[in-house]
C-alpha cells in the first residue's frame, strides 16, 4: 500500500489526508503545533480562563470563522465528517441573517438584497453607501458601479492576462476619488473582506472574490450567503475531523517541526524533523509527499537540490514575502451583546475592524462554568490593517503591546457602536480578552527613543510585535508565477493556498481545493483506479455569461472591454 507523508496539519493537510485515506492510501501528517490541529482555522483554550473548572476554558481563535455560500470544496469535505448520529460537520454551519456597516457618530447601513441584472441595478446597490458617508457623490457611486459591472461582464482571459497586472486601487481609479470613496468602496471592501491592500492587491483576486460575495448577498433565493459555526471551531469541526481521520488510520504527529526535505535520484527521499529537542527522519524515495505548509514555511524548505530538479519551485520563495496580517481578538463580556445577526464592518476604523457576536449562534454552548462564571457574550474581532495609525493612540497595531492593542480596538468599537444616544459597549462589560497567540512580542524590540534616531528605511524590520502566521495576499503580476499542485519532482505535490486554484484566495476553501488538486496528482502519478477528487469552478450567473462571451470575442481580437 502506498504511503503519503503530509507536511503541515492545517486545513490543507487534513483535507489531503481525508481524500487520500478514502482512496486507500496510508497517510502520516507532521504538524508543528503541539496542541492544536487545523492551522489558522483552529480555536484555542484561552490561557487562564479555566478559573472555575480546570478542564473548561473560554474559546479564543486566530480569527472568526466565515463560510460564504460560494465555498464548495471545504463544505463538501465537512459533509463527510460525522459529528453524531446522522449528522456531519456541515450541519453545524448556520446562516447569518444580515451584514452591518457602522460609522462613527451615525446610524449603520443596511444593504439591498436584489440581484442586479444591469448596470443600473449595480448603481442602486452602492447608493446605499451614502447613508454612511454623505460626501460620497452620485458620480463616484456610478463610476464604482461601472467598474463592478465591468468585472461582472469580463471574460476569464481578461482576468488572467489583464486584470492580474492591475492593482485594485488603480482599477478603481482611487487616487482621483474622495476619501469616502477610498474608505468605503475601493479600500474598505477589500481590506475588511480579503485582508488585501488595495494599492498592491491584484484586481484579478479582489474582483473575483468581491463578485462572489455580491452575487450571494443580492440573490433573493440564496440562504447561505454568510455562514458561521454553531460552536467554537474545534468543537464543531476540527475535533470531530481529527477523530475521523485517526479512526481511518491517519497517523497524526504533533509538535513536529520539519526542517528539511532530502532528495535522491530526482525524487524526495525523506524528511528531517525536530521533536522534543531531538532530530529524526522519516520517509523514503518510494513514498509520496504533500507539502501543505503556508507559503513562508514552504519557502524555507525549498533547497538547492530541489531547485536542480524543478527550478520552478523558486517561485515559492519569490511569493513568500506577499503576506499581510489578519488576526483576531476576542472580548469576553458580562452582558449580552448580539449587535446584528451577522458580521459587522467598522467603516471608520483605521485598523479595518470586522466583528461577529458569537454566542447568539451557539445555542448549546454553556459559558456558565468558563472564565470566572460571569461571561455571557463573546465579541470576536478581526484586525485587518496592522500598519495604519490607531484612531486614538496614533500607533500602528504592529507597534503596540498586547494591552495597547486591546485598548485601541475597544475604543474603535465604542466609537462606532455607541451612536445616537444608544450605548451598546461600556467599559464595565469587559471581563477579559484574548489576542491571537500568533501575535506576540518581538524577541528584538526597538524602543521609540532608538527609532527616533533611525532612518525610516532602517525601522522597517523592527516592530513591537511579530506574527507567526500571516496571511498570503495575491499581489499584482503573481498569477503567472504561482505553482500548480503537481511539481517537477515526481513524488512531491503542493497543497496550500498559494497554489493555483479557482478560489484564488488564502482561505480554507482555497486550501481544500489545493489539497484536492494535490491528491489528484498523486492518483495520476500512482496510476490509481480510485476516483478523482471533485473540483468546482466559481459561480457565474447565467444572465452574465452571454456578455462574458461577447467580451471573450473582443479580447481575442485585442480590443478593450466595452
Amino acid at each position: 500500500m502506498s504511503k503519503v507523508i503530509v507536511i503541515g496539519g492545517g486545513v490543507a493537510g487534513m483535507s489531503a489526508a481525508h481524500e487520500l485515506v478514502e482512496r486507500g492510501f496510508q497517510v502520516e501528517i507532521f504538524e508543528r503545533n503541539p496542541s492544536y490541529v487545523g492551522g489558522k482555522a483552529r480555536s484555542v483554550d484561552a490561557p487562564g480562563t479555566n478559573q472555575l473548572d480546570p478542564a473548561l476554558f473560554l474559546p479564543g481563535e486566530h480569527g472568526f470563522r466565515f463560510f460564504p455560500g460560494f465555498y464548495k470544496h471545504v463544505t463538501d469535505t465537512m459533509k463527510r465528517i460525522p459529528v453524531g448520529p446522522g449528522k456531519s460537520a456541515f450541519d453545524n454551519l448556520v446562516s447569518t441573517e444580515n451584514m452591518m456597516m457602522t460609522q462613527a457618530g451615525a446610524q449603520p447601513m443596511v444593504m439591498p438584497v436584489n440581484f442586479p441584472t444591469s448596470i443600473e441595478g449595480v448603481k442602486e446597490i452602492f447608493r446605499s453607501f451614502q447613508t454612511v458617508a454623505s460626501e460620497l457623490s452620485d458620480k463616484e457611486i456610478e463610476f464604482f458601479a461601472g467598474k463592478i459591472w465591468q468585472l461582472m461582464t469580463s471574460c476569464k482571459d481578461r482576468y488572467t492576462q489583464e486584470y492580474d497586472a492591475i492593482s485594485w486601487w488603480d482599477f478603481t481609479e482611487s487616487d482621483r476619488m474622495s476619501s469616502a470613496y477610498q474608505r468605503l468602496l475601493s479600500g474598505g471592501l477589500t481590506r475588511s473582506l480579503v485582508a488585501c491592500k488595495a494599492q498592491t492587491g491584484s484586481t484579478r483576486t479582489c474582483g473575483t472574490i468581491l463578485l462572489q460575495l455580491l452575487y450571494l448577498m443580492m440573490d433573493p433565493v440564496a440562504h447561505d450567503t454568510d455562514r458561521v459555526f454553531n460552536a467554537p471551531t474545534n468543537d464543531a469541526w476540527l475535533g470531530p475531523w481529527l477523530a475521523h481521520l485517526q479512526a481511518h488510520g491517519v497517523v497524526y504527529h504533533r509538535g513536529v517541526e520539519v526542517t528539511a526535505l532530502r532528495t535522491q535520484g530526482g525524487k524526495i527521499s525523506g524528511i528531517q524533523y525536530q521533536q522534543d529537542g531531538r532530530s529524526a527522519s522519516a520517509g523514503g524515495a518510494d513514498d509520496w509527499y504533500v507539502l501543505a505548509t503556508p507559503i513562508e514555511r514552504a519557502a524555507n524548505l525549498i533547497n538547492e537540490d530541489m531547485l536542480k530538479i524543478d527550478a520552478g519551485l523558486k517561485n515559492i520563495i519569490t511569493l513568500a514575502p506577499n503576506v499581510e496580517w489578519m488576526n483576531g481578538i476576542q472580548f469576553y463580556l458580562n452582558r449580552r451583546l448580539d449587535l446584528n445577526r451577522g458580521h459587522t464592518m467598522y467603516t471608520d476604523s483605521n485598523w479595518a475592524l470586522t466583528s461577529v457576536s458569537q454566542v447568539q449562534f451557539w445555542p448549546d454552548y454553556d459559558l456558565s462554568r468558563r472564565g470566572n462564571g460571569t461571561v455571557v457574550s463573546i465579541l470576536s474581532v478581526d484586525i485587518s490593517n496592522w500598519v495604519a495609525p490607531g484612531d486614538f493612540n496614533n500607533k500602528a497595531a504592529i507597534d503596540c503591546s498586547k494591552e495597547e492593542i486591546r485598548e485601541e480596538v475597544w475604543k474603535q468599537l465604542q466609537a462606532e457602536l455607541n451612536v445616537g444616544g444608544v450605548v451598546q459597549l461600556t467599559d464595565d462589560m469587559l471581563v477579559g480578552y484574548y489576542l491571537d497567540e500568533d501575535v506576540r512580542p518581538s524577541p528584538t524590540p526597538v524602543s521609540n527613543a532608538v527609532k527616533a534616531h533611525m532612518a525610516d528605511a532602517d525601522q522597517a524590520g523592527f516592530h513591537q510585535m511579530i506574527n507567526l502566521e500571516p496571511l498570503l495576499v495575491n499581489q499584482i503580476n503573481t498569477w503567472a508565477i504561482r505553482p500548480e499542485a503537481v511539481t517537477g519532482i515526481a513524488n512531491l505535490f503542493l497543497a496550500s493556498d498559494y497554489v493555483r486554484t479557482h478560489t484564488d484566495l488564502a482561505t480554507m476553501e482555497g486550501a481544500n481545493e489545493a489539497a484536492r488538486r494535490a491528491v489528484n496528482g498523486i492518483l495520476a502519478a500512482s496510476h490509481s483506479d480510485a476516483p478523482s477528487c471533485d473540483i468546482w469552478e466559481l459561480h457565474t450567473p447565467l444572465i452574465l455569461r452571454v456578455l462574458q462571451e461577447v467580451d471573450a470575442f473582443r479580447f481575442a481580437k485585442g480590443e478593450p472591454w466595452n
